[in-house]
């Protein structure tokens, strides 16, 4: 008997559920696709702005930032300023699927296919999420987190646990590990550990802040002596571990909000990658659905009425222009791969040889899981796709008063447009790389922080100065950073100088 799905508002429980079984048919046997079994949630627009306001997550700690977020979503929805979204999904095993009961009946089926298959799928193959995260345990951290938090609150008062949480959210970019892979969360472990890690604290920061320290912990009186070592990218576990005034139960809250950061770190990296393989995969599942005769025309035709408008592009002099849609350029990219195996031009061969008559399914998949939006974009946006989107690429120096056009879609810029593309996408472009570079252990234990700029890129003065003054909060004692500039000699060789100097208690130093 062949299920039919016409428009409209009218859907059901068991309407869904059979629609699902023939989603999975489909992503299954022809995708070959593999995610997490889904757990759906039918919630209204209240639920789905608290969703909002608390990162995605169905359990979250208290802080006034996820209401003030909440308030400011909800008053824009309701004077019709901005949609809500018509899902939500979570990294999460099972994965936690969160759909509108505003939707109509084809809108579920869509971000059914969208969620739970495209962004499931993601999430579990896709090799920086299975590095960087562990779906099966999230959910009860989450639990755990808002209910030590909780306790906190009880014990030391909400206003001493909101400080610590206003200094870390304000650090928790710089909260994550961004080379070496995380411990697995391990809720029994968490507990178990809290007290061990107590007193394993103590003794280190004993050692470290000693002033007379033993021989076996001798600490050299050389003024100049590095701690740490090396660098240190993850600024909050090295305020977790050495700040030395730090009671146990705020380093307990700095270590919630870094486990946190640090889930959320694949997702910075892979946005266009994920919403583009989420938006191929509902495309391609709702046509066939179409084809074999289970949605009607009336149906199909409101499908493709919702996907044009999640996948429009302004052009760039639209008042409307923003950025880049990911939804648009990560789905357009898997598409011209699919095109470029089955259908390659004399072009494709020159620049894709190796995609020439190869199996598209594997194919589209090894691209969404084996790279982040950088690679991704570097390796497989094609000519044909930087022609269609009339891209090229644009020199804008701040003491100048034009801006010049350097690359055109041509044979010579596809190049550099490419790679320009993708530099946009690299969080190390997006986001200033700052490091632990010192403390002075024998004096007034300033802590002494290293900005290498990019492009000659520096910070904020007003921001800076604010995130210092967090960081002070957590830290205990004076913090600096100093910003370094790169330069090139004329005999070829690189060195460096130093730039600004930003203090938490002092003026700018310019040098």
């Amino acid at each position: 008997m062949t299920f039919i799905y016409t428009s409209g508002s009218d859907w059901s429980e068991k309407k869904l559920s059979e629609a699902w079984k023939h989603i999975e048919v489909i992503a299954k046997e022809e995708l070959q696709l593999d995610y997490f079994d889904p757990q759906f949630e039918i919630v209204d627009s209240s639920r789905m702005l608290d969703l909002y306001a608390s990162i995605g997550m169905p359990i979250m700690y208290n802080h006034w930032s996820f209401g003030k977020h909440y308030i400011q979503q909800a008053n824009s929805y309701q004077k019709g300023n901005t949609g809500l979204a018509l899902e939500l999904v979570i990294n999460s095993d099972p994965g936690i699927c969160y759909l509108m009961d505003e939707n109509t009946i084809t809108q579920q089926v869509m971000v059914m296919a969208h969620a739970a298959c495209g962004h499931a799928a993601f999430f579990k193959n896709n090799v920086f999420f299975k590095q960087w995260t562990d779906p099966g345990s999230i959910i009860d951290y989450l639990d755990f987190a808002k209910k030590y938090i909780n306790e906190c609150e009880e014990k030391y008062g909400y206003e001493a646990v909101e400080k610590v949480l206003d200094a870390c959210h304000a650090l928790q970019d710089y909260g994550v590990d961004r080379y070496k892979k995380p411990k697995k969360i391990s809720i029994e472990n968490e507990i178990k550990r809290r007290a061990l890690r107590e007193e394993a604290t103590q003794q280190n920061l004993n050692i470290l802040w000693s002033t007379i320290p033993d021989d076996k912990n001798k600490i050299s009186s050389n003024k100049y002596q590095l701690y740490p070592r090396e660098p240190e990218e993850n600024i909050l576990y090295f305020i977790e571990k050495n700040a030395p005034k730090l009671e146990q139960w705020q380093r307990e809250i700095v270590r919630i909000v870094r486990k946190i950061a640090q889930y959320y770190y694949p997702q910075k990296q892979t946005k266009v990658a994920n919403e583009g393989f989420a938006t191929f995969t509902h495309q391609y599942i709702m046509r066939r659905l179409h084809e074999k005769e289970l949605i009607d025309d009336g149906s199909y035709m409101e499908f493709l009425a919702c996907h044009s408008s999640v996948v429009y592009q302004p052009d760039y002099s639209s008042k409307h222009w923003s950025g880049f849609n990911p939804y648009a350029l990560g789905s357009d990219i898997l598409h011209d791969i699919k095109r470029i195996c089955t259908e390659p031009t004399k072009e494709d061969e020159e620049w894709f040889p190796e995609l020439i008559g190869k199996n598209w399914v594997d194919e589209v998949k090894n691209a969404a899981y084996n790279y982040r939006d950088e690679s991704f974009i570097q390796q497989f946006l094609s000519p044909t796709l930087i022609r269609k989107w009339k891209l090229f690429k644009v020199h804008d120096e701040a003491r100048e008063s034009y801006m010049k056009i350097e690359q055109i879609h041509n044979d010579d810029g596809f190049q550099e447009v490419r790679k320009s593309l993708a530099k946009q996408h690299s969080l190390g472009y997006r986001e200033p790389e700052i490091l632990v570079n010192n403390v002075n252990l024998n004096g007034s234990r300033q802590l002494f922080l290293r900005h290498n700029r990019y492009n000659g890129v520096g910070l904020n003065q007003t921001t800076a100065r604010k995130v210092l003054n967090n960081l002070e909060y957590l830290w205990g004692y004076p913090v600096c950073i100093d910003s370094y500039e790169s330069f090139k000699n004329q005999d070829g060789s690189w060195d460096e100088k130093r730039a600004v100097s930003y203090d938490s208690l002092t003026t700018t130093i310019n040098y």
